[in-house]
């Protein structure tokens, strides 16, 4: 067997695995997966010889749609602005279409992922390396004055994480929407820059 049907084999059992994980409701191990599909558990163990390796293939499996959106957009030809705001948009109403697809399924794989967050913070970390990459481009068109390529990653996180976190689709969804998206990208290369504003104050924080 050559890497390739290996890895077309691998690849069949870890959709076959969250086939299994919308039918039961819970997690999926290499045993139930044995079990569910009728296949001897030593060929299973062949294929995800650990068993964080079937949850892991599992997680890539999940992420898959959103580096491939990233990678698109940041290397995409059009102006910065509409690439932060793509960079958002399209993981935004990939993740929506999930969770109106399946809520139930949704919110398991929010808990899931939530439960095992080491084996999901290289995807968060790879979404920081590529919002990076453009802020870099946005300072290169001039935007984003004066502000570290760090501060504003963690800002515009901040400012825009409720677009981002799958979870609070759960109880924000009917709130969020494109057209906020796109105002709050504009404000942000409006006015993010290491001028220091007024809403802090000069004597810190003001007792009514």
């Amino acid at each position: 067997m050559t890497e390739t049907d290996l890895q077309n084999e691998r690849s069949r059992y870890v959709g076959l695995a969250m086939d299994a994980i919308q039918r039961r409701g819970e997690a999926v191990t290499r045993a139930v997966l044995a079990t569910e599909t009728r296949t001897p558990r030593a060929r299973i163990d062949a294929l995800f010889p650990e068993e964080n390796d079937l949850f892991d293939a599992i997680v890539a499996e999940w992420f898959a749609p959103h580096v491939a959106i990233m990678e698109e957009v940041v290397a995409a030809d059009m102006p910065v602005n509409r690439k932060l705001y793509e960079f958002f948009a399209r993981r935004f109403l990939h993740m929506r279409k999930r969770y109106h697809a399946d809520p139930a399924t949704f919110q398991l794989y929010c808990e899931l992922g939530r439960d095992n967050f080491k084996q999901i913070e290289s995807y968060v970390d790879l979404g920081d390396h590529y919002l990076s990459e453009l802020i870099a481009q946005a300072q290169a068109d001039g935007y984003l004055s004066g502000v570290s390529i760090a501060d504003a990653l963690s800002l515009i996180n901040q400012m825009l994480h409720c677009y981002i976190q799958t979870d609070i689709l759960l109880y924000l969804d009917h709130r969020l929407s494109e057209a906020k998206l796109g105002r709050i990208i504009d404000t942000i290369l409006a006015g993010l820059s290491s001028d220091q504003g007024q809403a802090q104050g000069v004597t810190g924080l003001r007792v009514a």
